[in-house]
């Protein structure tokens, strides 16, 4: 029986790679010869670069960079070296989890470091690159990442702006002539599951600003700084890219990423089972495994278990979801090539045990899914 597993992180208990290892060891305690695949899952969002390093059997590469506020933080990417790929997520250099909340600003927050980390990338020769979007501190529309890339944005005097939204309000010119011209020999893939633009009242100031600080007054303001840079990123582009959907992502990273490297904007769960080779891993399989630690009516949006049972409903597989938690609306992946969602813990527990002994459960749960499966095989076969 070959039974391919393609999990995500349980959050706060257990990486992709962690949770397939325990799913494979549930599965071999009740099929002692199954042929166990693992391909260790994300959506784009955290858990992408150790998901892919551990797929792709590549390694991390740190680096110091410009951390959102400004301060210098060690920030790693993922490196699969005979594919020349790098796979870096945006929150590893600028995430809001690197501010404490009392020190946020998004005012002043900058997208420098995640230029850093690109520019660390293609120095290393790299030809493709997969960028997650998601989880960032920063709202200047990319200008950081830009300025690092060799994108000269200019006040009256001619000077350099300074960074974040803030140095943008005396933007009024940019120079685009020193932009990095590997860019464009490269592959820049970003995962994205957000289609907002970047103005407007669905853009990214007014949707995820207040998330990074901002005020209900503030909103208006940032989105207005912004709207000084979209010229420029359209301009940069040679099509108008700020309105395009996942544009206003990462605080408008994504339409940076649009403007200065070409790149393709895809749902996140897409880019990672291509670049896992998730389908090449389905042919021949009898089942997959997948899951994270919860599982509700989100989760058709565009998260892994969803994305996975898709892919294995292409090829006729069936699939069963392990959950930590399965919460309301969770039933509608049924409709959507899942055969069975089973939650994993076995008792009521408190959130902390629950966290602690996910591993454990998640072996159990995988095997008792085993044996189900085998149960019914047998009984169909004696009927």
């Amino acid at each position: 029986m070959r039974v391919v597993i393609a999990p995500d992180s349980f959050k706060e208990s257990m990486s992709a790679a962690d949770a397939a290892d325990a799913m494979r060891r549930g599965v071999l305690a009740a099929v002692p010869d199954a042929e166990c695949v693992l391909v260790p899952m994300a959506d784009g969002g955290e858990g992408t670069t150790d998901a892919l390093v551990a797929a792709l059997g590549g390694t991390l590469v740190t680096a110091r960079v410009t951390g959102p506020m400004g301060a210098p933080v060690e920030a790693s990417y993922g490196w699969v070296a005979d594919e020349r790929l790098a796979i870096i997520e945006v929150a590893a250099a600028v995430g809001l989890d690197l501010v404490p909340r009392d020190r946020r600003d998004v005012w002043h927050a900058t997208s420098r470091g995640v230029g850093e980390l690109l520019t660390h990338a293609l120095d290393s020769g790299a030809a493709r690159v997969i960028v997650g979007l998601g989880g960032s501190a920063t709202n200047d529309g990319g200008a950081g990442l830009l300025q690092c890339l060799g994108v000269r944005l200019l006040d009256e005097a001619g000077h350099d702006v300074a960074p974040g939204p803030a140095g943008l309000r005396s933007l009024v010119a940019t120079d685009a002539s020193g932009l990095d011209p590997r860019l464009r020999a490269v592959d820049v893939l970003v995962a994205c599951d957000v289609t907002n633009p970047l103005l407007g009242p669905s853009g990214a100031s007014a949707v995820y600003g207040p998330q990074k600080g901002a005020t209900e007054q503030q909103v208006p303001l940032l989105d207005a700084v912004l709207a000084r840079l979209a010229p420029a990123l359209d301009q940069l582009a040679g099509r108008p890219v700020c309105e395009a959907p996942g544009a206003g992502a990462a605080g408008g990273l994504g339409a940076a990423l649009l403007a200065c490297a070409h790149a393709q904007l895809r749902p996140g769960v897409d880019v990672v089972l291509e670049a896992a080779r998730l389908p090449a891993a389905l042919a021949g399989a009898d089942l997959v495994l997948t899951g994270e630690g919860s599982v509700d009516a989100q989760s058709l949006h565009g998260k892994t278990p969803f994305g996975v049972a898709r892919a294995a409903a292409a090829q006729g597989v069936p699939t069963v979801v392990l959950a930590g938690r399965v919460g309301p609306g969770a039933h509608r992946l049924l409709e959507h090539g899942v055969s069975a969602i089973v939650p994993i813990t076995r008792s009521a527990m408190s959130l902390d045990e629950a966290l602690a002994t996910g591993p454990a459960n998640l072996e159990q749960a995988a095997a008792t899914t085993m044996r189900l499966i085998g149960v019914g095989a047998r009984r169909r076969a004696a009927l």
